[in-house]
């Protein structure tokens, strides 16, 4: 099994990361502010404008520790990896996989399938602790209704394009009742829909926020298990675009990001001060927003779950990497099918 490590994140972004032995060096001005050795860390996630030196990218490559490049309001930029991990003949049969419909078909609905019972289950969740604050609970009943006939519509769907329907449906009538989630007073959360590229307005920017965090994982992920996660089944080929991990996110959004974002509002772990206009219609984290979530992501994947398929303990941070490893067992024929990650 893997070891759960560090991910270091750069929030700073005035700082510049060098190498010095086996030590990572963050510096400011020429200034060292901090140092840690390679050998904790599993990953870099920089959102400083300075980026780092040639020389600690290659330590980095060598080492299979990913860098992944975004911009200090987290649109992503590049990513650097070393060599392809795992044999040539996993990622053939990945990309026949992929170029067959029926398979890429297959795996796609229990995905989009668990992604709608995940979601689900975060409804249900409300339901039992807050449910004396359900403002309507005919909707809220017609609306968990319709999620679980897309998720049994999902799993008999024959059409990739019918499922993309599906998926859009469940994910409107999530996001209608996500703002009945928020418990907390502040005004500054109200939530009225999904937005994005900008977000425009809080929810909305620690929700995009948690989801580049997740991406991450699920890239780091496929990549340690040999995938390709550029080649995905439900998301289609895009230069740049990594359409494998976009696809295991799915599953896992509710459970590890929303739920996330949920607590820290519920919680009080973030007001409407770590947020700065930018522009019209466009809303920003502070850097010391960025690092609070931050923290709390950190912590997160340190809880302990035991695994709907394992049925081992493990830590939630873990969780992508088992999937990862669980889709490569399916693709190269050890499992008859993708057992997807389902909330219990």
């Amino acid at each position: 099994m893997r070891k759960l490590l560090n991910t270091l994140y750069v929030t700073n972004p005035d700082v510049y990361l060098t190498k010095d032995g086996e030590n990572v060096v963050a510096k400011i001005d020429q200034r060292e502010v901090m140092r840690i050795p390679t050998l904790n860390l599993e990953g870099i996630v920089c959102f400083n404008r300075l980026g780092a030196s040639p020389y600690l990218m290659a330590m980095c490559a060598e080492r299979n520790i990913g860098i992944c490049f975004l911009t200090p309001n987290g649109r992503f930029l590049a990513r650097v990896t070393g060599q392809v991990n795992g044999n040539v003949l996993l990622r053939r049969q990945q990309y026949r996989y992929a170029d067959d419909k029926d398979r890429s078909l297959g795996v796609s609905k229990v995905m989009i399938a668990g992604k709608i019972f995940n979601s689900r289950k975060n409804l249900d969740r409300f339901r039992r602790d807050h449910g004396s604050l359900i403002s309507d609970e005919t909707n809220y009943q017609k609306i968990t209704q319709l999620m679980d006939t897309d998720r049994r519509n999902a799993l008999s769907c024959i059409d990739m394009d019918r499922l993309r329907g599906l998926e859009g449906d469940a994910a409107n009538a999530y996001f209608s009742l996500f703002g009945q989630l928020i418990t907390s007073h502040n005004a500054a959360f109200a939530f009225h829909g999904r937005n994005r590229r900008p977000p425009k307005d809080p929810v909305n920017c620690l929700l995009s926020f948690a989801y580049t965090l997740l991406a991450h994982e699920c890239q780091s992920a496929l990549e340690s298990v040999g995938l390709d996660p550029y080649v995905g089944f439900m998301h289609t080929d895009r230069p740049g675009r990594a359409s494998l991990a976009l696809d295991l996110m799915e599953e896992l959004r509710a459970y590890l990001a929303d739920r996330l974002v949920l607590s820290m509002i519920n919680r009080g772990q973030v007001t409407d001060k770590d947020f700065i206009e930018n522009g019209e219609d466009n809303i920003l984290m502070t850097d010391s927003c960025k690092k609070t979530v931050l923290s709390a992501w950190q912590k997160r994947k340190k809880e302990t779950l035991t695994h709907p398929f394992l049925k081992e303990t493990v830590p939630v941070g873990l969780i992508p990497y088992i999937q990862s490893m669980l889709l490569a067992r399916y693709v190269r024929g050890n499992l008859d099918g993708y057992p997807v990650f389902l909330v219990q």
